[in-house]
């Protein structure tokens, strides 16, 4: 269906355009929606018009910062519970050591791992190197895949702003593995150190690239990027929040 104000193309039966935000039952029973026939002649125009050059700013501002009408307040205070949380573990983040990093979030840690695991089996049919490698772009695609979904097929934006949160500590949770490519300390899935196997994937990774002796560098990149896009989803929610505050159903 067309939406009767932007002209945005979306699935029929929806209450409300994703693009422009509009109720559709309260948009037929507005003045312009019942007027002459001149006013619906230069709608219609209008509305060839937006059809022909579609705003693309204005359909990414409604896909990432919509906000409901009337926000539930029960749904907001699960929400605001959500992103203390988020917020509290980032802080946590902030000050601790790259090193201690698995100690902030254990649980997640064990919540990533089989999406880690799956990533090699998955990317094992090419080749040895990208075997390696997808351990950690399992772990990474994974919430990727899910912040993607929320947002196009459910229009759920504070739920991808969580999920890009995830990104980031899945970014976080790589790193100690990343630095521990040469010094292999680590205790790996078997109980067992890299030193007492064949190494483990980023010392196989870096060692075929040659990089081998640039593992602390890379391990930083990794936890720095993790913690800004911790910040970035911590603003987008935050700013949904604030939208949804200003719209609660008291």
């Amino acid at each position: 269906m067309l939406c009767p104000k932007c002209g945005f193309q979306q699935a029929d039966g929806n209450s409300e355009c994703y693009r422009c935000g509009i109720i559709f039952s309260k948009y037929y029973e507005a003045p312009e929606a019942v007027a002459g026939p001149s006013s619906r002649a230069g709608s219609s125009v209008r509305l060839e018009r937006e059809q022909s050059s579609p705003d693309l700013w204005s359909s990414l501002n409604y896909l990432f910062f919509r906000v409901d009408e009337e926000v539930n307040l029960f749904y907001f205070a699960g929400r605001v519970a959500v992103y203390g949380l988020l917020l509290f573990y980032f802080l946590r983040y902030i000050f601790t050591s790259m090193e201690m990093a698995y100690d902030v979030m254990p649980f997640m840690h064990l919540i990533n791992l089989p999406f880690h695991e799956a990533g090699h089996i998955i990317f094992s049919p090419f080749g040895r190197f990208i075997m390696f490698l997808g351990g950690t772009l399992g772990q990474l695609l994974i919430p990727l895949i899910c912040a993607v979904a929320l947002l196009l097929s459910y229009g759920q934006n504070f739920g991808a702003a969580a999920c890009l949160w995830w990104v980031g500590q899945n970014f976080i949770d790589v790193a100690p593995y990343i630095n521990d490519a040469r010094a292999l300390n680590l205790i790996l899935l078997g109980g067992v150190t890299g030193k007492e196997t064949d190494g483990h994937d980023w010392e196989n990774i870096l060692r075929t690239l040659g990089c081998l002796k640039y593992d602390h560098f890379l391990a930083k990149l990794a936890y720095t990027t993790g913690l800004l896009l911790m910040i970035l989803a911590l603003a987008w929610g935050g700013y949904l929040l604030y939208r949804q505050f200003k719209n609660l159903d008291w």
